[in-house]
């Protein structure tokens, strides 16, 4: 995925909106407690490189560590941005996404050959929305440039950035060879991928997987809880899953709803009595041998502050070709 290289950072802008509950296309599932990894995170972005796993996250200046197992423990390596950022938007010295209710966010690029402190290189940024270069086109006039994922098709070696969060919905666009820049520049040729009437999904991330491409999301309230009035059961974070046989869609979940549409279905939620809560920011990690689904989460008898949130993770069962979060390997 080439991720192992390439660190692509978001700046400004955060939604915390309560969603409007809605109906599951399928009985409501039994999710297994999760596999705590010990480390604080929020967004975490898992690497493996050589014998480690190296752990990113949303935070001023986008701090990563590594642990030689999912659970821990964490040695703290720093920061990936140890000087302000050149994106001249927000808060230079603390880029992430702290603006709730604007799409003024960019998406910038920071590479490394060593993953090691001070070894980060920052490009700037690749995409703008809101303001700033390119801003003002489709698919980046009316979205908003935070949560990317670069996705390499293994089918042809074509990259993608997947990025949005509220606004016009989940988007992607091509990338050119290098992964710094569009393919397009004039035409950018974006995809919509996931839309919902409610405009609560964020956090694309796509994998492919015996002839599927499957995309994930995040969909409800993230954070922000108040402990004493929590938003009605479902409204909170949960992670979503469509499929399909084409990288640019359209992706379909397992009741046939487009994802375009306001389709989606659940493959973890809160469970065991909110000692998992709102788990959400997703990625997924390849088969060694089998698939796992990391994600951030709460524990409402810990706490529901924003450093209480810590990455937990779930093995992946796929039954008829459907992924399914599971305590144990199979």
């Amino acid at each position: 995925m080439h991720r192992d290289i390439l660190s692509l950072l978001a700046a400004t802008s955060l939604c915390s909106a309560v969603p409007p509950p809605e109906k599951p296309c399928n009985p409501p599932a039994t999710y297994p407690l999760t596999h705590n990894s010990s480390a604080i995170a929020h967004d975490p972005d898992i690497l493996k490189h050589e014998d480690y796993y190296y752990l990113l996250g949303s935070g001023p200046g986008i701090r990563f560590s590594r642990a030689r197992s999912l659970n821990g423990p964490w040695e703290d390596l720093g920061a990936i941005l140890d000087k302000p950022s050149i994106i001249p938007k927000g808060d230079r010295a603390k880029p992430w996404a702290p603006s709730s209710g604007s799409n003024d966010s960019a998406i910038g690029v920071a590479t490394s050959k060593q993953m090691k402190p001070g070894s980060w290189t920052d490009h700037g940024a690749l995409v703008h929305t809101g303001t700033g270069p390119g801003s003002q086109r489709e698919p980046f006039k009316g979205s908003n440039a935070i949560d990317p994922q670069v996705f390499i098709d293994p089918k042809d070696g074509q990259a993608y950035l997947n990025y949005g969060s509220y606004f016009s919905g989940l988007w992607q666009v091509p990338l050119s060879d290098d992964l710094m820049s569009l393919k397009y520049p004039d035409k950018v040729d974006g995809r919509h991928l996931v839309n919902k009437p409610t405009g609560v999904e964020e956090n694309s991330f796509i994998t492919f997987k015996d002839g599927f491409y499957y995309l994930w999301f995040s969909y409800g309230q993230c954070c922000n809880f108040d402990p004493g009035n929590l938003p009605e059961d479902g409204k909170e974070y949960s992670i979503r899953v469509g499929r399909s046989k084409n990288v640019r869609g359209p992706f379909v979940d397992k009741c046939s709803r487009e994802l375009t549409s306001g389709g989606g279905h659940v493959v973890y939620g809160s469970n065991h009595n909110k000692q998992v809560y709102a788990p959400g920011g997703q990625g997924v990690l390849p088969g060694d041998p089998q698939d796992i689904l990391y994600y951030h989460c709460l524990n409402t008898s810990v706490g529901l502050e924003y450093l209480d949130a810590y990455m937990g993770w779930s093995y992946l069962e796929y039954v008829d070709g459907w992924p399914v979060a599971t305590s144990d390997p199979v």
